[in-house]
């Protein structure tokens, strides 16, 4: 499945209030489970010694999916394209790994 797919298919399954006109739903979303993930990383290295078995990547996959859920929502919120931004993304770090920059800090280096 394509990105611009993906992003479609969410806004079939977007069920909050004012859905298309509320950025605000999908980015509280988008943190919340992003924390969702870095507590199920914790716990594996924790309780796992930093070892993800079969089932810890089953149960990050699950919350990733979420996480691409509530990121391709806010997208959409924002009238933007989430392959776009993808795209965008990777040209972005490619021109920093090319010029020796991919390590730092700062947006615009």
């Amino acid at each position: 499945m394509d990105l611009k797919a993906y992003q479609a298919a969410a806004a079939s399954t977007a069920r909050y209030p004012d859905a298309g006109s509320n950025p605000i739903y999908p980015t509280l979303g988008l943190c919340g489970e992003a924390g969702e993930v870095a507590e199920k990383v914790k716990k594996v290295l924790r309780d796992q010694g930093g070892h993800f078995g079969a089932e810890n990547r089953a149960a990050l996959a699950l919350e990733l999916g979420d996480v691409l859920w509530y990121l391709a929502r806010l997208a959409s919120e924002l009238d933007l394209d989430l392959e776009a931004i993808a795209e965008a993304n990777l040209a972005k770090l490619a021109s920093r790994a090319e010029r020796n920059v991919i390590a730092g800090s700062g947006d615009q280096r």
